[in-house]
């Protein structure tokens, strides 16, 4: 079936609860965002980020030693090698790919057993390269808590899997743009990425880098709902 690249005779009940539920999802972060039932995201968001510095560490030849969570929602990636400007943009970038992709695959539920099971897959991998227990505590937590999650999508009516995998997604696309806000913008914290990054690439300074990477995190997310409504259409 060709594509509905126009969006036709938009939208139909599947793109109107996917809209729906990424309103509600984004309301539900928004007023939570302060208190400790987010903290779990949140930290889950850092991992993301900080996997992705790993990830383009080793795409690009690099050797990652160690991956730490905090839980003041800081974090760090120790690598040796690779690529130095590709590694620094990877995070808060990465992070917003994630969401996206997350976001997409929970269009449909074959796709989010998918996403679930790379997910899995990813916090087990992290598990073993963890270098303090905040992020092995984490990844435990969130292993039995999707393992949870997709026992009860398959064995019984609770079928709520793709909107797990929905509202981590946007999680993470929300909590990039914040992330390059509140580093750069709010508090300036000169050993955030994109300052270093500024050091690499000294065209911009910090905040600059901070405000491109921002929009390319914004366009992820606006992206994300385009295609999840192709898809759905």
């Amino acid at each position: 079936m060709k594509p509905n690249w126009e969006l036709k005779n938009c939208c139909n009940h599947d793109q109107v609860v996917f809209l729906i539920t990424i309103s509600v999802c984004t309301v539900v972060i928004l007023a939570l965002w302060r208190t400790f039932l987010l903290k779990p995201f949140k930290l889950v968001t850092v991992f993301l980020h900080e996997a992705s510095h790993a990830v383009a560490c080793k795409l690009t030849c690099g050797h990652v030693e160690g991956i730490k969570v905090n839980v003041d929602e800081g974090g760090t990636t120790q690598t040796r090698g690779g690529v130095y400007w590709i590694i620094l943009p990877a995070g808060y970038l990465g992070s917003a790919f994630w969401g996206m992709v997350l976001i997409l695959a929970s269009t449909n539920l074959l796709t989010a057993r998918i996403a679930a099971g790379c997910f899995l897959a990813a916090l087990l991998v992290a598990l073993f390269v963890a270098k303090n227990w905040t992020l092995r505590g984490l990844c435990i937590g969130f292993i039995l808590f999707l393992g949870v999650i997709w026992a009860l999508q398959e064995t019984t009516k609770v079928r709520i899997l793709r909107y797990i995998i929905l509202f981590i997604g946007v999680m993470n696309s929300l909590f990039s743009v914040y992330d390059i806000y509140d580093d750069l913008i709010s508090r300036r914290v000169h050993s955030s990425d994109a300052e270093k990054f500024a050091e690499v690439c000294p065209c911009c300074n910090g905040v600059g880098w901070g405000i491109i990477w921002g929009l390319i995190s914004f366009l992820f997310l606006c992206g994300a709902m385009y295609l999840g409504l192709v898809i759905l259409s």
